[in-house]
Order: structure tokens, then C-alpha cells, then sequence
């Protein structure tokens, strides 16, 4: 166990035939217990002080492993957050594609029936062309016909009538 100050102010000396100086070795124990006492203060702050900083390292050591976790957690997320966006790229670039050929095969069977609609207009209008010039062809043989000039002379003679007064 270590030596206290009281231990030192207590302390009694025997007597001895041409020993010390009584005074002057309780001076010099009273000056020994007073440093003595300091250095007990001064190792009591320390020790405070050592408590204290250990308390705050600590602290800090937590703070420290709590901050590692919130990055590791926040590296794992935005990890996951990258993959579940790569992910929904693709799909979304998928559907796209799909929608993509479903619009040009939708496209491509509308132009095909339309390329047979305008076809099928082009067969009808030459048809319809060749009855017209059928007919066209058909009311000048009419107009051309010999059956107009006598038509002609049946009116040349009912105008001969009527001037002769019949």
C-alpha cells in the first residue's frame, strides 16, 4: 500500500544520542508531505483528466464505428439502388423494343393493305377507264352513224312542209 501524507506527518523517529535535528527534520517532513500531497493532487487531476479524455476517445471511437456502418449502409443501398436501375433500364429498354416491333409490324401490315387498296384502285380505275372509252367510243359510232343523216333529211323535210304550207 503507498505511503500517504498522513502516513509521513505521523511518523515518529526514536531518539538517539547525537541524532538529527528535531525541528529541523519535522520542517523538512513538512515540506515533504506538502509535496508529497501536491503530487497526489497533480496525480488525482491527471488520472481526471486521463478518465475524461478516455471517456471522450470513447465516445468518438462510437461515433466513429457508427459512422463506418452509416457508409457501409449507404454504399449498399446506393449499390442497390444502381442495380434495381440497371434492372429497370433493361426492362424498360425491353418493353420498348417490344412496343418498337409491335408499331413497325403494325405499320408494315397497314402498308401492305394499303398497297393492296391502291391496287386494287388502280385495277378498278383502268376498268372503269376502258368502259368509258367503251362508251365514249360507242356514242361516236352513234354520232357517226348514217341513221343521223337521215334523221337530218326527215328535219329538212318537215321544214320544206311547213314553208309550202302542207
Amino acid at each position: 500500500m503507498p505511503l500517504t501524507p498522513l502516513d509521513i506527518h505521523n511518523k515518529e523517529f526514536n531518539k538517539a544520542f547525537r541524532g538529527y535535528d528535531e525541528d529541523e527534520v519535522n520542517e523538512f517532513l513538512d515540506q515533504v508531505i506538502k509535496d508529497y500531497e501536491m503530487i497526489l493532487r497533480e496525480k488525482k487531476e491527471h488520472e481526471e483528466k486521463v478518465k475524461e479524455l478516455n471517456d471522450r476517445l470513447s465516445h468518438f471511437t462510437t461515433i466513429e464505428e457508427t459512422l463506418n456502418k452509416s457508409i457501409l449502409v449507404a454504399q449498399e443501398s446506393a449499390e442497390d439502388v444502381r442495380r434495381n436501375a440497371q434492372k429497370e433500364a433493361k426492362l424498360i429498354i425491353k418493353e420498348a423494343e417490344k412496343n418498337a416491333d409491335r408499331i413497325i409490324n403494325e405499320s408494315l401490315l397497314k402498308s401492305r393493305k394499303l398497297q393492296v387498296e391502291i391496287d386494287e384502285l388502280k385495277k378498278q380505275s383502268k376498268i372503269f377507264r376502258n368502259r368509258f372509252k367503251m362508251l365514249v367510243e360507242a356514242q361516236l359510232e352513234l354520232i357517226d352513224n348514217d341513221d343521223w343523216e337521215h334523221l337530218m333529211e326527215y328535219e329538212d323535210k318537215d321544214k320544206e312542209l311547213e314553208e309550202s304550207g302542207v
